[in-house]
């Protein structure tokens, strides 16, 4: 793609990334066949072909306008057309660079800043976030229907492992799975335990980033990367092994610190150490004897929701079905692997009318088995899926942990 973009932006290193991606583009349109919304909406300019289009033009100096937004708006930024591209098109790149872009030249409404601005605030504090889901729970039974089915049930994690052992990895306790799922980084620790690992979480390490990254307040993001990097350092510089995530979606943030970072002259090394020991649990388990792990027989069948920051960010697809199945564990047949269940990170709150009808889709395609139960691997996912499917919904680890 022949691009010229306009010289305030083709100045600077983001200006010139965006530039390097749009030109890997030859527009084939194979992304269209992949992209959620495009297949729901039919509308190019809600598929991954438009949106660079669109991108294009404002890197270019075009006229941008609020239609403009809600396109870029309602992209779900899941990267499957990144896994479909033959191009090796960075597009979730590409959208973080010019919606940062288009921030600061077009600002938004009232009241989507005021929503912005509380999701930022609000989400990546683990106390605040904690303190609002327990208010929440408490009022839960007298709420309305639609708001009582996103207040997940208040649950309580199981004792860490006592032991240690010299093999250790490090885990991201993250915002909001400290609330919402307890157990799983309890339970993560219990079976690395049995496999003679010891799991540990660093207290001062909080929000990836995630949050504020992707709804363009960029700086913000990159402190809070910058924060958890100086937590785990010193372990690591101590051998720690590998950076292990119970959540997929800060996986996929973490092992971007090293390109996200890469200018920075007291964080690039660094940054680029803390990504290359990022890796999924299940990655982790993969090279592991889980013989002590294997399940009885008769649990029922499992079906697996593959996050789209596991499949097609952190590029580790099939990973948890193999340790699963290695367990001994009976997996569903499910349909539509690749498409997105609709949470995306903030995405089912700034675009709840879309990310329902995802979710309604995901869910049909999760159940065509009759599966007993939905595992997946990221909070925003079990959350979401959890607020409407017919069968029970935990984190695979917990499958294990049993």
């Amino acid at each position: 793609m022949q691009t010229n973009l306009v010289q305030h932006f083709a100045n600077t290193s983001e200006g010139q990334e965006a530039e390097d991606i749009l030109r890997a583009c030859v527009h084939c349109g194979f992304c269209t066949a992949t992209c959620p919304t495009y297949q729901e909406l039919n509308d190019e300019r809600d598929g991954p072909r438009g949106r660079i289009y669109l991108m294009k033009m404002f890197l270019e100096g075009a006229e941008v306008t609020e239609k403009t937004r809600e396109h870029l708006d309602r992209c779900l930024t899941c990267r499957s057309c990144e896994t479909t591209c033959p191009s090796g098109v960075q597009y979730g790149r590409l959208v973080d660079i010019s919606r940062g872009l288009l921030e600061q030249e077009l600002p938004r409404p009232p009241s989507q800043r005021w929503l912005r601005w509380a999701l930022t605030r609000v989400l990546p504090e683990r106390r605040l976030f904690a303190a609002l889901l327990r208010m929440g729970q408490t009022f839960r039974p007298v709420l309305p229907g639609k708001l009582r089915s996103k207040v997940p049930p208040r649950r309580q994690a199981n004792p860490w492992p006592s032991s240690s052992h010299p093999r250790l990895v490090l885990a991201l306790a993250g915002c909001a799975q400290p609330a919402a799922a307890p157990n799983t980084n309890a339970a993560a620790a219990r079976v690395l335990d049995k496999l003679g690992v010891t799991l540990v979480e660093t207290s001062e390490a909080g929000c990836c980033g995630a949050v504020n990254y992707h709804l363009s307040e960029h700086e913000r993001g990159l402190e809070q990367m910058r924060r958890n990097i100086d937590a785990w350092w010193p372990a690591i510089e101590a051998g720690a092994e590998a950076i292990v995530m119970t959540a997929s979606g800060c996986g996929a943030m973490v092992q971007d610190y090293g390109h996200l970072l890469r200018e920075d002259p007291v964080y690039a090394n660094k940054a680029r150490r803390v990504s290359e020991l990022c890796m999924d649990l299940s990655a982790f388990l993969l090279n592991e004897d889980l013989d002590s792990l294997k399940v009885p027989e008769g649990q029922g069948k499992v079906a697996f929701h593959c996050p789209c920051t596991l499949q097609h960010a952190m590029k580790q697809g099939g990973v948890v079905e193999q340790v699963l199945t290695k367990a001994g564990i009976e997996l569903a047949a499910v349909r539509d692997s690749h498409l997105c269940c609709g949470s995306a990170g903030t995405y089912s709150i700034t675009q709840p009318e879309m990310s329902q009808k995802l979710l309604d889709n995901k869910l049909k395609a999760l159940t065509v088995d009759n599966p007993d139960r939905i595992v997946t691997a990221n909070i925003g996912c079990q959350l979401h899926l959890e607020s409407k499917a017919p069968v029970p919904v935990n984190h695979w680890i917990e499958l294990l942990d049993r």
